[in-house]
């Protein structure tokens, strides 16, 4: 059996963290869903960047936007072409959706990084961008930022489904959490509203394991590898308390689903690892795991399917984490300077991908 459909035997879905327009045109994206029980997507300004500016897949699109309106402004055309390959998305993922009543088959679009310190900024694109793809199954992402957050539970109140981003902390769960709950309450028809929490995983280790390797001693080097699977196996015990406690009970009863965990940034960044380390030892009921077409066909072809990895060796994943506090390396500095550096990264790939879409306009009509 393939070891991604296997995932879903353990209340695990997996979803791609990628899109491309010929990738969607000739197929592709229909035969993962069928093949390997694809039942979501990730996108952001990097996956699109990397899209539109370094294939010649959206030239013709491109071509009747400028033939429609010479004048066109880069930042128009790049949110015409993406909406339009996530209505296309959302399209084939949408039986999906319909068979599981909701449960699966999101697509995201993520607000403009730009925005990603003006709360009522981010509301009102939220809200456009939520009317322009006219989507059940699409999802807005937001980013977990201390402007973010009174944003995602505004969004999550006038029943927006929301892709909580650029999450690395317990403390950004807790609050991204909390958020979810109070929108879901004064949402009018909350029975309808999905929302995921997306945790990175990888970048975590990829920035502490510098730090213990520059301590040097063997406690610290024995710790290598394995801080940013303990942080997500400490969040998602918190996830467990939340959703399966008495806060939760009253929006259960109004048929409010929970709001699930995605691990995101699971591609691994440190060849010494295994490619699918942080696929296989987070696995678990009412989770998501995206993957980048990379890490997807890792582990299709050698990935191990262990049982809910996610719930074991929680007293270990704690005993590490004050492990690391002993030596003096701050995890909660970490996460926080790596979600502003996340920001900066989608941003710059923004900057980029509008750069090189007015190349392109400028190469059509000079």
């Amino acid at each position: 059996m393939d070891p991604l459909k296997q995932l879903q035997e353990y209340g695990q879905s997996v979803w791609m963290d990628y899109l491309r327009r010929d990738f969607i045109v000739k197929g592709e994206l229909s035969r993962m869903i069928d093949d390997d029980g694809i039942a979501g997507i990730t996108t952001n300004p990097t996956i699109f960047e990397k899209a539109i500016n370094e294939s010649a897949d959206y030239d013709e699109a491109l071509t009747k936007l400028l033939d429609a309106d010479p004048h066109i402004d880069a930042a128009t055309v790049y949110e015409k072409l993406s909406v339009e390959d996530i209505r296309m998305a959302a399209d084939i993922l949408r039986p999906v959706y319909d068979r599981l009543r909701g449960g699966d088959g999101f697509v995201s679009i993520e607000v403009s990084p730009y925005l990603s310190r003006d709360t009522e900024g981010t509301i009102a694109e939220a809200r456009r961008l939520w009317r322009e793809v006219d989507r059940p199954n699409v999802m807005v992402k937001i980013p977990a930022t201390a402007e973010g957050i009174p944003a995602i539970e505004a969004c999550l109140g006038d029943g927006i489904n929301i892709n909580i981003t650029l999450m690395f902390s317990l403390a950004h769960y807790r609050a991204v959490a909390e958020a979810f709950l109070r929108g879901a309450a004064r949402c009018p028809h909350p029975e309808t509203l999905s929302s995921v929490a997306s945790v990175f995983v990888s970048r975590i280790d990829t920035v502490i394991d510098r730090d213990l390797q520059s301590v040097r001693t063997p406690a610290a080097l024995d710790l290598r590898g394995k801080i940013a699977i303990a942080n997500a196996k400490v969040i998602y015990n918190e996830f467990r308390n939340i959703f399966d406690g008495e806060r939760f009970a009253e929006l259960r009863d109004r048929g409010v689903r929970v709001q699930r965990v995605l691990w995101g940034s699971t591609a691994t960044k440190n060849p010494a690892y295994s490619d699918v380390l942080y696929v296989e030892e987070l696995i678990g009921p009412q989770t998501i795991n995206t993957m980048p077409l990379k890490t997807l066909s890792a582990f299709r072809d050698h990935g191990r399917v262990r049982g809910a990895t996610v719930q074991d060796g929680l007293e270990l994943a704690q005993a590490q984490l004050d492990s690391l506090r002993n030596l003096n390396i701050d995890l909660d500095a970490a996460t926080e300077k790596l979600q502003q550096e996340g920001l900066a990264g989608f941003s710059a790939s923004l900057d980029k991908l509008l750069n090189g879409i007015s190349d392109k306009c400028r190469a059509v009509y000079g």
